[in-house]
């Protein structure tokens, strides 16, 4: 993550990524934020509470939704990619650069390698089969069941959005730089 000239960090758009966008890109993304606690596994009200959780539509894969701002300034998205797998990721950088915005400000997170058999299964029969009544519970079973994985996924990746604290000499040297006049004295 680079400074800009004036010392301040470039934000980040973080997206997380799986193939229908409703159950572990939304997790992940609420962990992210805060909006699910890290500590404990959620209860299905909570799961269900959040935005998008088991709520998209055929036809929405491939949209991005706002799930919010961390306390780092950087927004936070969940996106369904269908079958598009990696090339999701380079048409999102691809756009990026078409667009002007340097590929080191985007993050892409792809969440499916940890969707386990009942998500897959709740998932499909809820989304794809439009029967939430029988699919909604195995989902939600499914997504506490991976839970403590998408914690430490989250975990795992946060130093790629979190600013590394400035050291001195860093501070001195971009001071240094922003006038021109040498050592401070």
């Amino acid at each position: 993550m680079m400074n800009g000239p004036t010392g301040k960090r470039n934000k980040k758009l973080v997206i997380y990524h799986c193939f229908g966008g409703s159950h572990s890109s939304v997790t992940a993304a609420a962990i992210h934020l805060g909006l699910l606690p890290r500590d404990r596994i959620p209860t299905a009200a909570e799961l269900l509470a959040l935005p998008y959780f088991d709520g998209r539509s055929r036809g929405e894969e491939g949209e991005l939704k706002f799930m919010g701002t961390d306390i780092y300034g950087n927004k936070v998205y969940a996106a369904g990619k269908k079958n598009l797998g990696s090339r999701f990721e380079a048409l999102l950088y691809d756009l990026a650069g078409v667009l002007g915005v340097p590929r080191q400000e985007i993050l892409l997170l792809n969440t499916s390698p940890l969707v386990n058999l009942l998500m897959r299964l709740g998932g499909f029969t809820s989304r794809r089969l439009g029967l939430t009544a029988p699919g909604r519970p195995v989902v939600v079973w499914g997504t506490r069941c991976a839970f403590t994985r998408l914690v430490e996924f989250v975990e795992q990746n946060q130093h790629l959005w979190i600013p590394a604290p400035a050291s001195p000499g860093m501070l001195w040297r971009e001071k240094h730089e922003l006038t021109r006049k040498g050592p401070l004295q």
